[in-house]
């Protein structure tokens, strides 16, 4: 059991960083700490795309590099573009979060709730 801890505890740290986001997310009236818990669970899903397409002992996929056996580039490819567009959504939804700021005075989800309910 131990040994295959061992050998998985890039799973083990997926697991954590999916559980801290989703609690970040649902524990957290704030809405900062809700984009937060979002972006770790991101990392989470990254960090299991990244080592499920690992391969030991596996060639980079040129020609030239005889019948060893090779590693696909397209997961680690498709985690850039994913890094792109995960940065590009913390950014407006910070912009998005200094406008309900500006708009209601907190950042708190259940006193933002409360004072659109008396308007």
């Amino acid at each position: 059991m131990i040994d295959l801890l061992a050998t998985h505890f890039n799973y083990l740290a997926v697991v954590a960083l999916l559980a801290i986001g989703l609690y970040g997310v649902t524990a957290s009236p704030n809405l900062v700490k809700k984009i937060i818990g979002l972006n770790v669970f991101q990392v989470g899903i990254f960090l299991f795309f990244v080592t499920s397409g690992f391969v030991d002992g596996a060639a980079p996929p040129l020609l030239g590099h005889g019948s060893a056996p090779y590693a696909s580039p397209l997961p680690h490819v498709l985690i850039l573009t994913a890094i792109v567009v995960g940065v590009s959504l913390t950014a407006v939804a910070l912009a998005l979060v200094v406008r309900i700021y500006d708009a209601y005075g907190t950042l708190d989800e259940d006193a933002i709730e409360e004072v659109r309910t008396y308007d």
